[in-house]
């Protein structure tokens, strides 16, 4: 008998050995198979940091933060769950430790807990059990996957997995854990090791919890031999003891998991009916992004967010890289992604760009290499290279075209030159004077914000033919947003009069929300004030960026 709604399966995964594994790819995967049976799946990652949301974290230190529809800044795996599940979620699918004591310390001053000493255990717990459930509940769902952020024996994260340990005493029939863990195959030996994990497990077991399931990430599937060995010492059976390899695709994960029939041993172990899962979307994507391609397109992302130390990371744009490759693999081609800092364009110049078949720059913040951001538009502009500009992108465009073409000489954003003679972006007077009391936190136009696209443009036909707008009479559209400034509206007729086109505007305020250059100046450039790479899917890449790829195809093509 099917569980209802309001009695859902709750599955726990954590990790063990390192960060970094996976967790949140195969919480996903895991949800997409279970989805595929026809079950109602909701996810929900618990962070250990104290901050309320990711919205003021640096993005170099933990990554690009995840805008959901009703403006929730979110952990990166937030975005994952949406893109394999194909489901908008908000602010109750992510939970951080801050959330957690903010909301029981608000509680006890206001008389809540009638005098009681307030205590990790059992106060602390409680409300994590309580979001979970209101989490279920307001979804309806059959099951609710909880991703366990870090990994087990962190102190930052006992809390969490001591309320699956409660859940899991007082409801042992609808409670599973499953353990995501690393088996190692150190070169000199030649063969997997399964102590590190032997030890995640009893740091679990010293905490009360024993694993259902283990997935075992290694480098290649772990053989019969070693999964029964491995199976004795962290007592579970050999069936429970699910390889997830090293993939050239993430995408491929749920298929790999799924030959291992780990949805099947889910549905076993919680009693509830295997009906005939429908993989085929999901295997025809796989097999398009793994099918050879004639063409690979080089694409530049001017961005200030990718040096940590000495090393070279994409976490910060984590969701522009995954939209750019879903419409990479819509347009049949191969992406050749630069990663390029602004910092180094400035001091470089424009030699950084040669041989760019299509040029990004996406959100950002501040000073710190927004000159080699704005040589790059230029560059891309003159050389009449496909460009995308997103958020902080769109507004420096703006700023290049107003001081190169419109001749407004010492043009600016507010932002970054507060004198400047031509402030073509500022902020509005509502945030100005939030600002004012450094009230940082929730001040920016989140979440998302509906708009009205102009016929006959770039952005008109990207969205006419993908399908994407709201109501195709009227051009409305809905993207997700994250900024402070704007566009200034006293410049709209001196920049419009030397070309520029405003192509969308938003329903409330009327915005200035997209611009872009006509035909007839550039073959595609456009830049818009929302987040179209927050809601592209795999199995439904967003129109702007297939149509920017298809350009860049052209590009390439000479």
């Amino acid at each position: 008998m099917v569980k209802t709604p309001w009695a859902p399966i709750y599955l726990f995964i954590s990790g063990g050995v390192i960060s970094g594994l996976g967790k949140g790819i195969t919480a996903a995967s895991i949800g997409l198979l279970l989805q595929s049976r026809g079950y109602r799946v909701t996810p929900i990652k618990c962070e250990n940091y104290l901050n309320l949301d990711s919205g003021l974290i640096n993005p170099i230190e933990h990554g690009d933060p995840f805008l959901c529809e009703d403006g929730a800044e979110t952990d990166m795996d937030i975005g994952t769950y949406e893109r394999f599940l194909d489901k908008n979620l908000t602010i109750k699918n992510f939970i951080t430790m801050g959330q957690i004591y903010h909301s029981v310390i608000t509680r006890e001053r206001s008389f809540d807990y009638a005098g009681e000493d307030i205590e990790a255990i059992p106060h602390v717990t409680d409300e994590i059990i309580r979001r979970l459930k209101v989490a279920a509940r307001e979804d309806a769902a059959d099951i609710v996957i909880v991703e366990l952020g870090g990994t087990a024996g962190e102190y930052q994260n006992s809390l969490y997995y001591e309320a699956s340990r409660i859940m899991r005493l007082k409801h042992k029939d609808t409670v599973l854990h499953i353990h995501v863990s690393y088996v190692p195959t150190p070169p000199h030996l030649g063969e997997p090791k399964t102590k590190p994990t032997q030890l995640s497990v009893k740091i679990l077991n010293s905490m009360g919890i024993q694993p259902d399931i283990i997935v075992a990430r290694s480098d290649d599937m772990i053989d019969r031999r070693r999964r029964e060995r491995f199976a004795l010492f962290c007592n579970v059976e050999p069936e429970d003891i699910v390889s997830s390899p090293n993939v050239s695709s993430i995408y491929e994960v749920p298929l790999i998991l799924a030959e291992q029939k780990i949805d099947e041993r889910i549905l076993d172990k919680v009693n509830l009916p295997k009906s005939k899962a429908n993989l085929s979307a999901w295997k025809t994507l796989v097999k398009k992004i793994k099918s050879s391609k004639e063409k690979t397109i080089t694409l530049s992302i001017v961005g200030k967010y990718f040096a940590t130390g000495d090393f070279v990371l994409g976490d910060s744009y984590a969701a522009l890289f995954e939209a750019l490759h879903h419409a990479s693999w819509a347009a049949g081609v191969n992406l050749d992604i630069r990663r390029l800092n602004s910092q180094k364009v400035e001091a470089q110049g424009v030699k950084l760009l040669a041989g760019s078949n299509a040029v990004v720059v996406p959100i950002g913040w501040g000073e710190r290499g927004v000159d080699g951001k704005l040589i790059a538009i230029e560059y891309a502009r003159k050389n009449k290279i496909p460009y995308l500009g997103l958020c902080y992108g769109m507004q420096l465009a703006v700023v290049e075209f107003a001081r190169h073409v419109a001749g407004l000489k010492g043009a600016h954003s507010t932002e970054v030159d507060p004198r400047t003679p031509h402030p073509v972006i500022h902020i509005i007077p509502e945030q100005k004077r939030i600002l004012k009391n450094r009230a940082y936190g929730g001040t920016m136009r989140l979440g998302a914000w509906q708009c009205l696209v102009k016929k006959d443009t770039h952005t008109w036909r990207a969205y006419e033919r993908h399908h994407q707008f709201l109501n195709e009479k009227t051009g409305l559209t809905s993207e997700r947003h994250r900024h402070r400034y704007e566009f200034n509206e006293a410049y709209t007729k001196l920049l419009t009069d030397k070309g520029l086109i405003i192509a969308g505007r938003s329903v409330k305020e009327s915005l200035v929300e997209i611009i872009e250059l006509p035909q007839t100046m550039h073959p595609f450039f456009v830049g818009t004030q929302g987040h179209p790479e927050y809601k592209s899917r795999p199995l439904r890449p967003h129109g702007l960026f297939v149509e920017f790829i298809q350009a860049a195809k052209t590009h390439a093509q000479g």
